[in-house]
């Protein structure tokens, strides 16, 4: 029997009392463990029931073909598909004669709990069999921070009435059926069975498998090693096949007694490494976990973590429910980050197949921000995984005529796998947020040697594709064409605003930094003539603006186009869903922040009447059929002075996939909408800006949060921020002797260590009334 799950706010963790199998999907997504290297979904350990089954490794793909109606030059010819590969979570348990199957029985008791702190997943199951016989299962799952290679599961069974003949099947399954998620029979194909068995290694209490890619060549391997206690003889068998591996535990137990089964496991991949090479790795890998012992992965996983909370917590008073989301958020976000290392930063990080487990822009524009003040070295892993793809965005740049570096919309190995032009290979901002993360990570870290090693190949290469993107006219004013920003329905536009000052701010980022660093740049081909053109188109970009509406255009010309009858679209959203793109692509409809991004990411180019009034323009034509909108219009809602609106975006932005408000998150996480929870309380509430080096805050606080701290991490040091109702409070740890010189309002402030800093806060009154949005689009809190 199921039941309706319920889910307590509780502040470090997320627990679920129940089970609902009609969500089961959605939990897996939400119960997800990874460490950024392997990711396990929340999948009951039995198997089954199952919404998607899935264990994934990063960067660990098949290759499909794109479908076109018609071919053109330079469009991708295949595509890179996450796959989901052996499983290692299963435990199968039989009671007596009865397998342990929640949709069998009686199941008196169901509860998971998701801890952000101890950073495990429990499970807790009262369950009898069709035969009347009881049991008690507790699980505690585990996906190692600091041995990259391994996770961990604590299997434990206890007879509770009378005694039982407990059978345990502990196993490794490659090539598992998966729900089919494209009717494309090419596609199926592909992914059907995409692992080819290797070989086999099988012992008393592990096994071994390896397996090969069919079309990448991709090979991994993953193993399974065992402990097991119980106060009765224990018989214990092993079995394997070419597509999966058995160790199988029998014992009878009286009531009371337990049965505890620890389950070692690791994976690897490469592909250049051997089999036999792979193999080793994985054997080594649980050797060292047995050696480590639970208990202390247990520990060393809570320290782990202990660091990461002490320079990444939010600390909020007056609402509960938004305390619980944005640490979920944060805890999602380092999931998927923490040891990816040197690999792509997937949209959905390693807790679903949705997006085919691309990575897009999303990671440098929303998740890196956070992370380079919460966890750097994480962004320098991620840039020094760009930069290893570099050579393959210079190819693609010649392959469309520019040069420099173009990078791929969408990918995981580095190629181009987007298939549609206007909204995906034409925005070629991408390439500008890669160079602002660089900038970003230097500024915040004070870390030279990313940018002497890899920041400044790609500040260079970026910067060589916007001189020969864009163009100067008769007047000198320099000009992007036929490009698309952020705003995805208003596709191959000129002069996209936040693409040309991302584009002005990428070519001053790499003449300054050449001049850092001249040999090097000498090495790299930059001249000085080369400096001076990045310098002047910079200098001459075209920002559009309509003078008669007094707003900023998001790109020429679109405060001129026709209108979209919103009141017609109420019930049709996503309007993608709905209506053609051409139509869309014609009319003032707006996906996603775009405009407003530019006003957020570049604050001191636009006068704060300005601000106003855009803010009031856009926000009465931006659906949000992303979710990367909400938080940047949290953070330009919070600057005007539209603070309660700002609170209804940042809910609706933590709550995303806690409520599913796409109705998508069964196939993974937001990870940069999670990421982007922390930007609207930051750099929204707090204010928190980065110019010319310095920290600058402005903070306000809506009337529903009565209490607002955080940390950021800073140049080694970490500052704490504390915001109530007047005041704020600037504190720094660490060392006894640092100091901090900082902006509170525009006023300059030095905060020393163990000398809190406080200073007045007088609340901004907006110069415009509260915007309202497309009819139907409210933010969600609000509806």
């Amino acid at each position: 029997m199921t039941e309706r799950a319920e889910s307590p706010v509780e502040p470090w963790c997320l627990r679920e009392r129940g089970l609902n199998l009609d969500l089961l999907a959605r939990s897996e997504s939400l119960f997800a463990l990874s460490n950024g290297h392997i990711g396990l979904r929340g999948n009951l350990d039995e198997g089954e029931p199952y919404g998607i089954p899935g264990t994934y490794l990063n960067s660990f793909y098949e290759v499909r073909p794109l479908p076109y109606a018609e071919l053109s030059y330079g469009s991708p010819e295949s595509s890179q598909e996450v796959v989901n590969v052996t499983n290692a979570k299963l435990i199968r348990l039989l009671v007596d004669d009865a397998p342990f199957d929640v949709r069998y029985g009686r199941l008196l008791r169901h509860e998971r709990v998701l801890d952000f702190r101890e950073g495990t997943l429990t499970r807790e199951a009262d369950w009898e069999s069709p035969s009347g016989c009881r049991v008690r299962v507790r699980s505690t799952r585990l996906v190692s921070f600091t041995q990259r290679a391994v996770a961990v599961i604590e299997y434990v069974v206890e007879p509770i009435e009378a005694s039982a003949r407990l059978v345990v099947q502990s196993e490794l399954v490659a090539n598992e059926p998966i729900p089919p998620r494209s009717g494309d029979p090419r596609m199926a194909a592909v992914l059907e069975n995409p692992l080819s068995a290797l070989d086999q290694d099988l012992h008393d209490r592990g096994a071994v498998l390896l397996h090969r890619t069919r079309l990448s060549g991709l090979q991994m391997a993953a193993g399974m090693d065992h402990l097991v206690e119980a106060p009765a003889e224990v018989s214990v068998d092993s079995a394997a096949m070419d597509d999966w591996a058995r160790i199988t535990f029998v014992c009878r137990l009286q009531p009371g007694q337990a049965l505890r089964i620890v389950k070692f496991v690791a994976y690897g991949w490469s592909s250049m490494r051997s089999t036999a090479a792979l193999r080793d790795q994985v054997a080594a890998a649980l050797t060292g976990a047995r050696h480590t012992g639970f208990e202390e992965l247990l520990d060393e996983q809570r320290s782990y973590l202990d660091e990461f909370w002490a320079g990444a917590d939010v600390r909020i008073d007056g609402d509960p429910r938004l305390q619980q989301a944005v640490r979920f958020a944060l805890f999602h976000v380092l999931q998927a980050a923490a040891r990816a290392e040197r690999r792509c930063l997937p949209a959905k990080g390693l807790t679903g197949p949705g997006y085919d487990g691309h990575t897009f822009w999303d990671s440098e524009a929303y998740v890196l921000p956070v992370l380079i003040y919460t966890q750097p070295q994480a962004v320098a892993d991620a840039l020094r995984w760009r930069h290893s793809a570099l050579d393959l965005a210079k190819e693609r740049a010649a392959t469309l005529g520019l040069r420099g570096a173009a990078f791929p919309w969408r990918t995981i190995g580095g190629e181009e796998c987007s298939g549609y032009w206007p909204a995906s290979t034409a925005a070629f901002h991408i390439n500008a947020d890669i160079a602002a993360a660089v900038t970003r990570y230097r500024s915040v870290t004070g870390d030279e040697t990313l940018e002497i090693e890899v920041g400044l190949e790609l500040l260079v290469e970026t910067a060589r594709l916007w001189i020969s993107l864009g163009h100067h006219d008769l007047n000198g004013v320099w000009h992007i064409a036929g490009v698309t920003g952020p705003d995805e329905y208003t596709a191959i536009v000129n002069d996209n605003v936040f693409t040309n000052l991302a584009a002005a701010h990428n070519l001053r980022s790499a003449a300054q930094a050449a001049e850092r660093h001249p040999s090097r740049a000498r090495d790299l081909g930059v001249t000085v003539e080369e400096v001076a053109a990045w310098r002047h188109a910079a200098d001459a970009v075209n920002v559009p603006y309509d003078n008669d509406l007094r707003v900023h255009q998001q790109s020429a010309g679109f405060t001129r186009l026709p209108p979209w009858d919103f009141e017609a679209s109420r019930d049709r959203y996503p309007l993608l869903l709905h209506a053609p793109y051409f139509d869309l692509y014609r009319r003032q409809v707006i996906k996603q922040a775009d405009l407003l991004l530019a006003q957020y990411w570049f604050d001191r180019l636009f006068h704060d009447e300005d601000k106003a009034r855009n803010v009031d323009y856009y926000e009465r034509r931006t659906v949000r059929d992303s979710s990367l909108s909400a938080a940047v219009q949290a953070v330009t809602a919070a600057e005007v002075g539209h603070l309660e609106l700002a609170y209804d975006y940042v809910c609706e932005a933590a709550q995303i996939d806690l409520r599913d408000i796409e109705h998508d998150s069964g196939d993974g996480m937001h990870i940069a909408s999670l990421a982007s929870v922390w930007t609207a309380l930051v750099a929204g509430f707090g204010g928190l800006r980065e110019h010319e080096g310095q920290l600058s805050f402005a903070p306000q606080l809506p009337d529903r949060i009565t209490r607002l701290s955080f940390t950021v991490r800073r140049r080694g040091l970490r500052l704490d921020v504390d915001i109530e109702s007047g005041r704020a409070t600037y504190g720094l740890r660490d060392k006894t002797d640092s100091t901090l010189a900082l902006r509170h309002h525009g006023k300059e402030i030095t905060v020393t260590a163990g000398n809190p800093v406080t200073q007045p806060i007088s609340k901004r009154r907006p110069l415009l009334p509260r915007p309202p949005q497309p009819p139907g689009r409210e933010p969600s809190r609000q509806r």
